[in-house]
């Protein structure tokens, strides 16, 4: 209800259009008073229309716009330096100087080209008179005169244009020490400036401790990255707790167009980034009864494997959705887990490949090391095939096709990945759909890579099929569960060499 309010909000201003068309992110947080009465907050991430004070909207932790703020002053200072350095870079004297080094450049070139083509001439000339044997020995050491002194002079040819450019790098390293100096100082400030800052965004959380986000960071021993505490949910938590409102729930969606690379949905929830926000919220949320990370909880029933195909060297599980392929930091049980402890005789490597928690489907165990070879090296050579089956939220309109969209990790938010043309890694997926119903799209993706979350950023990226997988809490909108199924497995037997295909249909 509060995100139904929000939207008609910010969908009657007209002068926030092209902004927020151009892709926000907002929050809200609904709230308890003393009383018992029930309201809520609404934030927006970073600024809007250039203010970070707008009613309707909760007021930034720190601001970071105020003209006769620490950062304005401190961002005046180092724009100042800014304009020094351009200015040295694009002095008409440093240019000149530069322009004059090159010319002398050229000019050395040309000479030194002149005097070994005339060198070539007179040994041709030397080499002819010498065959013709009819030199005394005076002759021969004048010819000998003649090609020592042309070298030497060719060094001395060299050596006085090196002498007249290094006169002109001495001018112009008199500038570059200038523009060096002037960096150096500038990230000194800079530095200085953000620890500044950052030291005063002062947050709270419900046992009523209060840190600067420097102290949130400082278990992990670093600085808190750029934009750290300007997203939606510290301003919500923050103002709750510094307004005696007690927090019950909370959510952020984006509105707008996605980011380039991204993959964000108009209208669609998304978790609070990892690397700015969860660890301000771990400290934030300190005080409340806060539900459990559905994906930190155990698989009920997990320890039933689901045994497609066992033999003594290697076994075919059907994973479900929510269990780890193998053990992770919040969460030590796993397939791997379960299938270590129901094969003890299992030795060496036993994972040869891996799924997502919340991907279900056909996964491959190998029982000794050089199973366990033999199969890596054929995910190597592309010879394992694999088809997925997965429920989108959205019409494909082609019955068929190939996504190629190269993929990176999202640095600022793992486990997310990013769509990146110039620095991603290939990811090509082959698609042909199944069934179309009602606003639904059942698709079979063959991916010929396999890159982390490969298939969810190209159903999802609008430059993929534009239609996030239903359940996928990152890419799309959550539900009970990621609509992917690993269903189909192609191998050739390591030790009988016949080929094995094992197919398991979705439970959805």
């Amino acid at each position: 209800m509060a995100v139904e309010q929000v939207q008609r909000y910010v969908s009657k201003r007209d002068d926030w259009a092209d902004e927020m068309n151009a892709g926000k992110m907002l929050g809200v947080l609904v709230v308890k008073d003393d009383e018992g009465h029930v309201g809520y907050l609404a934030a927006f991430s970073g600024n809007l229309a250039g203010s970070v004070h707008h009613d309707f909207f909760v007021p930034p932790v720190y601001d970071l716009l105020d003209p006769q703020g620490e950062f304005k002053r401190g961002e005046a200072q180092i724009t100042a330096i800014n304009h020094e350095v351009e200015r040295l870079e694009h002095s008409p004297q440093l240019l000149a100087m530069q322009g004059h080094h090159a010319d002398q450049r050229q000019i050395m070139a040309d000479e030194i080209a002149s005097f070994k083509a005339m060198m070539a001439r007179h040994k041709q000339e030397r080499d002819a008179r010498r065959r013709s044997g009819c030199l005394n020995n005076e002759e021969q050491e004048a010819l000998l005169n003649q090609s020592r002194y042309e070298k030497a002079e060719l060094r001395r040819i060299r050596q006085r244009h090196e002498a007249k450019m290094q006169e002109i790098c001495d001018e112009i390293d008199c500038f570059t020490q200038q523009i060096e100096a002037l960096k150096k100082r500038r990230k000194v400030m800079s530095e200085a400036l953000q620890e500044k800052i950052f030291r005063l965004f002062v947050v709270a959380n419900a046992r009523g401790e209060r840190r600067n986000l420097v102290e949130v960071f400082k278990p992990m021993c670093t600085l808190p990255p750029a934009g750290a505490g300007e997203c939606c949910a510290p301003r919500l938590l923050n103002y709750a707790y510094n307004n005696g409102l007690h927090p019950v729930c909370m959510a952020e969606f984006w509105w707008g167009t996605s980011p380039a690379g991204e993959v964000r949905h108009h209208g669609h929830f998304y978790p609070a980034c990892r690397s700015k926000c969860k660890p301000i919220l771990d400290f934030m949320l300190q005080g409340l009864d806060v539900e459990n990370n559905p994906l930190e909880k155990p698989v009920q029933d997990a320890a039933a494997l689901h045994v497609i195909y066992d033999d003594q060297w290697l076994t075919v599980l059907n994973k479900p959705s929510g269990m780890l392929t193998v053990p992770g930091k919040a969460l030590e049980e796993s397939l791997y887990t379960y299938y270590r402890a129901a094969h003890p005789e299992a030795t060496g490597p036993i994972v040869v490949h891996r799924l997502d928690q919340e991907t279900s489907g056909l996964v491959l165990f190998a029982k000794d090391k050089e199973v366990h070879k033999v199969l890596q090296q054929q995910f190597e050579d592309h010879t394992i095939k694999k088809q997925y089956i997965a429920l989108l939220d959205g019409i494909v309109a082609q019955d068929e096709g190939t996504i190629d969209l190269p993929l990176r990790p999202d640095v600022d938010d793992r486990p997310r990945q990013r769509v990146d043309h110039e620095q991603g890694k290939s990811a090509v997926t082959r698609y042909h759909v199944l069934e179309r119903n009602g606003r639904q799209t059942r698709i079979a993706l063959k991916p010929l890579t396999g890159r982390t979350h490969q298939l969810r950023v190209h159903c999802s990226h609008p430059q993929g099929l534009n239609c996030p997988i239903m359940g996928d809490r990152l890419y799309g909108t959550a539900s009970t569960r990621l609509m992917l199924h690993a269903q189909t497995l192609t191998f050739t037997h390591p030790v009988s060499h016949q080929s094995m295909t094992f197919s398991v249909s979705p439970d959805f």
